[in-house]
Parts: structure tokens; sequence; C-alpha cells
């Protein structure tokens, strides 16, 4: 009797079904069906994330309902912010927002419900919460006071007003809602992944939702994004770019923002928001980075046939938003909550506990030694 087939990291092997996203033969990506570049362009974040959540995009008055709860429910209580201060101002904000989703259950009624209805519900409610929560924290992280969200801008803008202080040019809002629709699923990724595996084991959305983000912490996975700002920042000029690239290749350095497990001729992410990253160098003074990115673009998809990822154009938009590193990863958080949120009310509707078997590579069988003759 043949063993069965072994895939190290699972690749190819297909572990579910959904209804939610696909990356349509390793070329493309379609978010309930509808192309991403149609979303991006076309759509709000806020349309995008009611498509994913409730599987259909809103007519006017559902979306104006949904963004109503959404207002709603973004102001934190008095308590969050009391515990938010208690915690050391050096704690990295992604450990923060793990420890957030599961602090967060505490003051939900529905905690524990997982209902369709309220796991939709809470679902939403952990969206907007994750934006204030963000900000609130990177701002006390300073020693200033969280600015508290506004209801009549969107989601994107309030965002980055909550973050900074200042009401963002259309640009910016524009910009980061993109980015925030890009970032929102992506079929069964790790982080997704994990989500699933929790929930299941009929686990909450919570535990669900802090088991994901503490696989997006990992540098192969969400902080992907951190190590492509390192690079541009150690690259420093345009002029520097192509020595540096070719050095760093011949000495084969992993150059993060490249490649990908699945997308094997380019990121569909990546190509809609290279120009949008275009745009926004312009208008902040940072075309010399983007000119430096595409001189280390050009050679690595030379050299190495490895066509950027969305974390390559993505550190670049936020850096030139003026966000600082350490909260790029966290706003894949703010973003992906939804795929995350989708996929464990997917997981219960038709569950089956995930559990997957092993290649056992120990010892053969051995017999018992006592503890005088070893």
């Amino acid at each position: 009797m043949s063993e069965p087939a072994y895939h190290p990291g699972l690749e190819g092997v297909i572990a579910g079904e959904t209804a939610i996203s696909t990356i349509a033969g390793g070329s493309g990506l379609r978010y309930r069906g509808y192309a991403i570049e149609d979303l991006a362009r076309e759509a709000s974040f806020e349309e995008v994330a009611y498509l994913i959540l409730h599987g259909e995009l809103p007519a006017a008055a559902a979306l104006k309902d949904f963004c109503s709860r959404l207002a709603a429910a973004a102001p934190l209580q008095g308590e969050v912010l009391d515990f938010m201060r208690s915690v050391p101002r050096d704690t990295p904000i992604m450990d923060f927002l793990r420890t957030a989703a599961s602090a967060l259950a505490h003051f939900d009624a529905e905690a524990v419900d997982t209902n369709s209805e309220a796991q939709l519900r809470k679902a939403e409610r952990l969206l907007a919460q994750f934006p204030t929560v963000l900000a609130a924290q990177r701002r006390i992280q300073q020693g200033k006071e969280p600015i508290n969200p506004d209801p009549q801008k969107s989601f994107a803008a309030n965002l980055l007003w909550m973050l900074r202080g200042e009401e963002p040019s259309p640009q910016l809002e524009r910009a980061m809602d993109v980015s925030l629709t890009l970032y929102a699923e992506h079929e069964f990724n790790a982080s997704t992944f994990a989500a699933r595996v929790i929930t299941s084991t009929l686990s909450d959305l919570h535990s669900s939702i802090a088991g994901a983000i503490g696989a997006l912490k990992g540098p192969l996975h969400g902080g992907a994004n951190e190590r492509v700002m390192e690079v541009l920042q150690e690259v420093g000029t345009a002029e520097n770019a192509e020595p540096w690239i070719r050095q760093a290749l011949a000495e084969k350095r992993r150059i993060m923002g490249f490649g990908h497990r699945v997308y094997k001729e380019g990121d569909p992410r990546a190509r809609f928001l290279k120009p949008l990253c275009q745009e926004l160098a312009v208008e902040t003074g940072h075309e010399e980075m983007e000119n430096m990115a595409e001189v280390i673009e050009r050679i690595v998809v030379e050299e190495k046939g490895l066509p950027p990822n969305l974390d390559w154009p993505s550190a670049r938009l936020y850096h030139y938003m003026g966000l600082d590193v350490t909260i790029y990863t966290p706003l894949f958080v703010v973003s992906r909550v939804t795929g995350w949120a989708a996929h464990v009310i997917e997981q219960m509707e038709n569950n089956r506990l995930i559990r997957p078997r092993s290649r056992y590579i120990g010892p053969e069988p051995r017999p018992w030694t006592p503890i005088a003759a070893r």
C-alpha cells in the first residue's frame, strides 16, 4: 500500500470549499464573483465589505444602513480605552490587536453566540472597531489623546483622520480605500486558514480572529510589507538602486515583496495599485522613492522572473501617506477582518473539524529501556 502524497506547506492541496473568493487559475482574483479590478475601480470599501460579509453588493438603502451600523459601533467604551492605556507603550501594535480581538469579546453580549445572524452582527462590530482601536492605540503610544471617529466620514477617510488628526486629501482617501479593498480577502491564505481551523472546533468568532492576527503577524505573511519598507530605506536613492539590487541578488538575499505562492504570472492587486502609487508619489513629493522602486522591480523581474506582489506597492503607498511602518501590517488587519469573519461564518455553516494527518519520520518501534540500563 503506497503512502499518501505529502505536500509541504499544503501547497496545491484543496482543503475546503468557499463561495467567498477565488484566485482564478492563479492569474486573477474575484470576490463573490466580481473581479478585484472592477471592485477597486468602481466600489467603495464599504460596498466591498458588505459584499464579502453578506454575499451580494448592497443597494443604496442597504449600504446606508450598513454604514450607519458601522458608525454606531465604531466608538470604544471607556473601559476599553482604560485597558488600552494600561498596556505598555512599547507593545507592538500587532500584539495589541491580537489582544484587542480577544478583549473586545468581553464587551460583546453576543460573543459566544455562533448563530449566523449573530456572527454577522459581531463581524460588523469588529470591522467598525478595529480602525478605532488601531488609531487610538497608536496615538496613546505617541503620548496623544485618541481621536473620536467621525460618523460623517467614509471608512477610509475616518481611518486616516483618527491616525493623522487632519483631513485627508481626496487622493489620500481614495488610495486608502483601494488598499483596503485589495487586502480585504484572499481565499485560503495562512491567516484565513488558521481562522477556519479554530472555527472548525466550534470556537467563537473573536478567538478565530485573534488566531488569524497571530498568523498574519509573521514576516512571511502580513509582515512582508514592513520588510519591503526596510529594503527601500536601505537602498536610499534611485542612483543606488541598481548596484544594490544586483549585489543583493548575487548574495542570494531574499527580496520581500516579490513572488507569490499562487500568482505565478503576477499579482493582479499589485498591478492595479502601481499606477495609484505613482500618482500619490507625485502628489506627496516621493518621486525619488518611486523611481528607486521601479529600478528594483525591473531588475528582479528580469533576473529572477519574480513579479511584485501586493506588499511591494502598498508599503510605498502607506509611506507616501505619512504613516509609520509599525502600522503597515495592522492596517492589513483592519481590512482583512472582513474576509476572516466571512470565512468563520462560512466554516460554521457547513462545519467539519479540520484535522489533517502527518507523515511520521521519527525512530522505528523501539523496546522500552529501564532507566538503570540507559
